[in-house]
């Protein structure tokens, strides 16, 4: 597994939920440093603390292994397609003909 993915992905969690490392520590028990760690990738939470984060971030298991799981992709096509639905109908049509030219180029 990716411990640097993994530790972005959470990093990401917890600014979007507007939490510091210092307040997620004192919420599941971890130093600061520890959170540090895991978000640079050089140590992995165990599971029941990964857990206890996701809950208090608000996040889901999909959201954090999203670059690691082979059906991760599923999850970022629905993002994408979120981020898609906000643009001006002209944007999201430039970003569809580019999209559309790389899937026919890598079925090459």
């Amino acid at each position: 597994m990716d411990a640097e993915k993994v530790g972005a992905r959470i990093r990401e969690c917890r600014k979007r939920a507007g939490i510091t490392q210092e307040k997620l520590g004192e919420a599941v028990g971890l130093s600061t440093n520890h959170i540090s760690a895991i978000e640079r990738g050089v140590n992995m939470p165990r599971v029941d603390k990964l857990v206890e984060m996701m809950n208090v971030m608000k996040c889901t298991a999909d959201e954090i292994f999203i670059d690691v799981l082979d059906a991760g992709y599923k999850r970022k096509a629905s993002i994408l397609e979120d981020k898609l639905n906000n643009l001006p109908g002209e944007e999201r049509r430039k970003i569809l003909n580019v999209v559309e030219v790389m899937i026919d180029s890598a079925k090459k």
